[in-house]
């Protein structure tokens, strides 16, 4: 069955289902789920993809969103997590075997194979197989997440693009643009070469210049959205092999005022997955007359060079946030080649990031979407983080800030922006003050995400 291949579950689970020759996992009706949402000995995990957890609704459903204090475990991840691996990942979610496991989805195909994987290697599980039903009535708590349409599935722009409704969509159809996001022109893109059918290339330097590659100049920006097909009534959807290239430019494009921007989560491989259209054509947008608003539009998004971000740290308490590797954050590496200064702003915080600058491994789930926000949160809260606190989020030159902020924004928290001078701006004078080592000689923090590397081929009867 493809990735993501959603079937409604009209199918109704019997009392009990057989996971393998003697491993039993039984069911749980709404009543008694309801009975035991705030029971530390009971986890609720939601196994379907990210979009439904965050706000969209299943099909047949009235309600969007995730039940009361439900975790993410979605059954697409059960390919990418190695097998010595399993167990201390589950754990790091919260997930063990003296705890009664409560597995839920709208799909009969899935949430058979995730229960059934899971009772194969020993824990407790049980099903609950009645949610659509739980989310059409209205007593029932659900949680979603207040800006959850940035964040769009395959299926949502599939069915976009073939015309038909779609949630949360309201423009006219000849209005959407679908972007792949990479650095360079058409010919140096090669991540264009096969793409989403009916996509065009969107090239970072539309909207950032060397040396510090922050914003370029307004007027620039705007002449190049207006070449490129772009004013603030379209929809734009993006995308890209590196997902950090896709959420520097939606920064981007909120900034300057684009009313409704959307990110594929999953990307082109999730798309060709299930089975979608793609192509090698190359597609040319045509120019717009105007973009319809003066840019920015929405300038509290960006702190932009190193003196703005000190004076706010003295003003509102900012704290500015690293999105860098630990050994760039500890001052053993810079992480550019063009970058020679070493080090962080003084009083810099680390919020976790990835291997090196090319990544956030740190956020992404074992199938490359963005990892669950709660699990975020709840790093961040071991950093000194917290909702409420104003937050810049920094990198070298912004690109891995884009992640957290969006994450930020789709959970609705208020008062977190970009700082997009980052770590290439302030060493590029040497009066801004500059910290080396990790503060207070504090260990590496643990970014629980560690599902290795190879892939793998699983141990129930139903993989």
């Amino acid at each position: 069955m493809k990735l993501w291949q959603k079937t409604t579950l009209t199918l109704a689970v019997g009392l009990a289902m057989t996971a393998c020759d003697n491993q039993t996992v039984t069911t749980i009706d709404t009543a008694e789920l309801l009975k035991n949402l705030d029971n530390p000995e009971y986890v609720i995990i939601d196994s379907r993809h990210d979009s439904l957890y965050n706000g969209f609704k299943s099909p047949n459903a009235i309600r969007g969103g995730h039940i009361m204090g439900a975790i993410q475990f979605s059954t697409t991840w059960l390919d990418n997590i190695s097998a010595d691996r399993f167990e201390a990942f589950a754990a790091d979610k919260g997930i063990s075997k003296d705890k009664t496991l409560v597995f839920y989805d709208d799909n009969l195909d899935d949430l058979e194979r995730i229960s059934a994987e899971f009772a194969a290697k020993g824990y407790k599980v049980r099903v609950f197989n009645e949610f659509i039903n739980y989310a059409n009535v209205e007593s029932n708590p659900l949680q979603i997440f207040p800006n959850y349409a940035w964040s769009v599935s395959p299926q949502w722009l599939n069915a976009v693009m073939n015309g038909e409704k779609a949630e949360s969509f309201n423009n006219d159809p000849s209005n959407l643009m679908v972007f792949e996001v990479s650095w360079g022109p058409l010919e140096k893109a090669n991540s264009y070469a096969q793409h989403i059918a009916g996509a065009y290339h969107f090239d970072t330097d539309w909207v950032e210049n060397a040396p510090v590659w922050n914003l370029s100049d307004p007027a620039l920006i705007e002449q190049n959205l207006i070449k490129n097909g772009i004013d603030k009534d379209k929809t734009v959807v993006l995308y890209s092999d590196n997902q950090l290239a896709a959420l520097r430019i939606f920064w981007a494009l909120k900034w300057a005022g684009v009313q409704d921007v959307r990110y594929l989560n999953g990307g082109l491989y999730m798309w060709k997955d299930l089975g979608y259209p793609t192509e090698t054509k190359v597609n040319i947008p045509q120019p717009v007359a105007a973009f319809g608003a003066t840019i920015p539009q929405n300038p509290q998004y960006t702190i932009s060079m190193p003196q703005q971000a000190i004076d706010e740290m003295k003003k509102y308490q900012l704290k500015l946030v690293s999105i860098r590797s630990w050994d760039e954050y500890t001052g053993k590496v810079s992480g550019y080649d063009y970058i020679p200064g070493k080090g962080e702003p003084q009083g810099a915080i680390w919020g976790f990031a990835g291997t090196d600058s090319s990544n956030v491994a740190d956020y992404y789930d074992p199938d490359g979407t963005l990892r669950n926000p709660y699990e975020i949160f709840n790093l961040w809260q071991g950093q000194g983080i917290r909702r409420g606190d104003h937050l810049a989020f920094y990198c070298g030159t912004g690109w891995r800030a884009g992640v957290p902020w969006f994450i930020t924004q789709l959970t609705g928290w208020t008062n977190t922006v970009i700082y997009d001078g980052g770590w290439n701006a302030w060493q590029m004078d040497s009066v801004f003050p500059v910290q080396k080592g990790a503060p207070n000689n504090i260990s590496k923090p643990n970014p629980k995400n560690d599902f290795g590397k190879l892939h793998k081929a699983g141990a129930s009867c139903k993989s």
